[in-house]
């Protein structure tokens, strides 16, 4: 066997038993060279290759370094029970993993990174996450598929584009993103809110609000729901797409969360009526990082030429590295690795909270306050009585350490609010969702303090 496959097969079985743990540091170029009677170049060579299986990544001027490749949820703080934040921690992401692809993404893309690119986005990455999101039964040509700077940037560009139906208004489901009502409110776009309940849509005031005109585009989260955390059935997306082509409306759908589904026979409106009326988003925000500030967005073919141009206005593009990093993360096999076990472990708590808020809800609530649907989501709502004072409520819990959220803001201004507690489990520790339920019933349980 020669010293360099020698060399290389000693340093795997290190770190696959974790004689080097994950994380840890390899011994210098000059301890290894010693330490196996070879050459610096043999080493290097071995490295080299460690680092190609994506097992070690280097960090310039201080080493090699083990890939991280488990996915460990610390606890939270002890002296809170937090239901509030909707973006798990930053040490809960695989910033060691993400770190490598980077460093990859630099020396592979050199000529790439540092001059601009363009508004579609890297080549490269367009033709990986058409693969990517054929596994969502999202199947589109290259040309369709346009790089945005997170799913933001794309509702954004939207409500700004002419569409071909000349139509000014947009539909929006009540409550709905409350980044997107925020630009609602802000910006003073005309809008029509429609109601949506754990039940789900009311099918014919949708088909009411549709038929008087003069709607540009439906923008809808058909899969998990922010923040109900529910999903459309079958027969809901069927009508739905359905009254969009009746009345020349297009559909934006948000699939923020389409890599937490556990039902592979689920799919998206998009594949009911694919490059015509659809225009298909999807994130990366909640199972990679926010930071990346990578979307894409699948439009039909009759609006990319406008949308590249008001994105190049926008941004010129997007952010190179990050798109090449994405591309080297998803290609080298992480992605698939990182997303099961964020999967396993969020699906976990997701569960368990549900448990919890069936076997303690009030009794006389219990048929109305929330809804368990048949794939679990990472954030919950309940359905609170009419007396309660939301604020109060949430006050109360605070002092006694349970942070929750409000859900004013995920409705339009000049839209009837429901009164709705909405639950996440991207912060909070499986152990604690137990107490920190039976808290919250019980504040709800006294309900006079908050007539």
């Amino acid at each position: 066997m020669h010293k360099y496959q020698s060399l290389l097969n000693a340093l795997e079985q290190l770190i696959q038993t974790e004689q080097i743990k994950e994380g840890e540091k390899l011994p210098s170029i000059r301890i290894l060279s010693k330490q196996y009677q070879c050459s610096k170049t043999t080493v290097i060579k071995a490295l080299q290759e460690l680092e190609k299986r994506h097992q070690i990544y280097s960090v310039p001027k201080s080493g090699y370094y083990v890939v991280k490749k488990d996915f460990d949820f610390p606890s939270p703080p002890s002296d809170h029970i937090d239901f509030a934040t909707s973006t798990p921690a930053w040490n809960q992401f695989p910033y060691l993993d993400f770190q490598h692809c980077i460093n990859q993404a630099i020396h592979s893309y050199q000529q790439d990174l540092f001059v601009y690119g363009t508004p579609k986005g890297l080549p490269s990455l367009i033709e990986m996450m058409q693969k990517h999101l054929e596994t969502d039964q999202v199947f589109t040509k290259k040309e369709n598929i346009v790089i945005t700077s997170g799913v933001q940037q794309a509702l954004f560009l939207l409500t700004l584009l002419p569409f071909p139906n000349h139509q000014s208004k947009i539909a929006v489901e009540q409550p709905s993103y409350h980044l997107f009502m925020e630009h609602f409110n802000t910006h003073q776009i005309p809008a029509v809110g429609i109601r949506r309940t754990s039940k789900g849509i009311d099918l014919e005031e949708l088909e009411k609000v549709f038929s008087k005109g003069d709607i540009k585009f439906f923008y809808t989260m058909p899969r998990f729901h922010n923040p109900l955390g529910t999903s459309y059935s079958r027969k809901e997306k069927e009508a739905i797409v359905k009254l969009a082509e009746q009345y020349d409306v297009y559909i934006v759908e948000d699939d923020y969360l389409a890599d937490f589904e556990q039902d592979s026979k689920i799919d998206p409106l998009f594949s009911y009526l694919p490059n015509d009326r659809i225009i298909y988003l999807k994130s990366f925000s909640k199972i990679i990082f926010p930071g990346l500030r990578v979307g894409v967005a699948v439009l039909p073919r009759i609006l990319v030429e406008s949308f590249q141009q008001y994105k190049k206005i926008a941004d010129i593009d997007s952010s190179m590295i990050s798109q090449a990093a994405l591309e080297i993360y998803m290609k080298s096999g992480m992605f698939e690795r990182h997303r099961d076990r964020v999967h396993r472990s969020y699906l976990s708590r997701a569960n368990t909270l549900y448990q919890e808020l069936e076997r303690h809800a009030p009794t006389d609530l219990k048929a109305d306050a929330f809804h368990r649907p048949s794939s679990l989501c990472m954030n919950v709502h309940m359905v609170l009585p009419r007396t309660i004072i939301v604020n109060k409520l949430i006050k109360r819990l605070k002092q006694q350490n349970v942070w929750v959220d409000p859900i004013h803001r995920h409705y339009l201004q000049t839209f009837p609010q429901d009164k709705i507690l909405k639950l996440h489990v991207f912060n909070v520790n499986e152990s604690q969702i137990k107490q920190g339920v039976h808290l919250i019933v019980k504040e709800i349980n006294h309900r006079g303090n908050y007539v």
